[in-house]
């Protein structure tokens, strides 16, 4: 049986109900997982690493880029993986400046996680 399927609507849309976004401190990113496959990341880097920010650490984290693999794009995972990185950063006690333009589109069409967010 191909797994894949049990989270593909009737047409090949991938539910987002399937998908899975886990931190990755190592490798500073949150990574978006369908089933045992690795299909998106959301860099993220605290501020206080970056030269010329004055953040102390953990105070303020960076969201650098979001990437999803081409061939799942336009199916709504890169805004499962935002919405679920803003709530872990909320949970976390992070304020997030978006440096990456899809987070900036996110937030735009989703208020709710603008008191979060530090201003350029």
């Amino acid at each position: 049986m191909d797994h894949m399927s049990n989270g593909s609507g009737p047409s090949g849309s991938i539910t987002t109900t399937a998908a899975r976004v886990l931190d990755n401190p190592a490798h500073e990113r949150f990574d978006l997982w369908l089933g045992d496959e690795l299909v998106g990341i959301l860099g993220y880097r605290d501020e206080d690493d970056i030269p010329g920010f004055t953040a102390r650490p953990g105070e303020v984290v960076a969201f650098m880029h979001t990437v999803i693999v081409e061939d799942l794009g336009g199916r709504g995972l890169a805004a499962v993986l935002v919405r679920e990185a803003l709530g872990s950063a909320r949970r976390r006690g992070w304020k997030v400046r978006p440096i990456c333009t899809y987070v900036r589109r996110y937030v735009a069409l989703n208020p709710e996680h603008l008191d979060i967010l530090v201003a350029d």
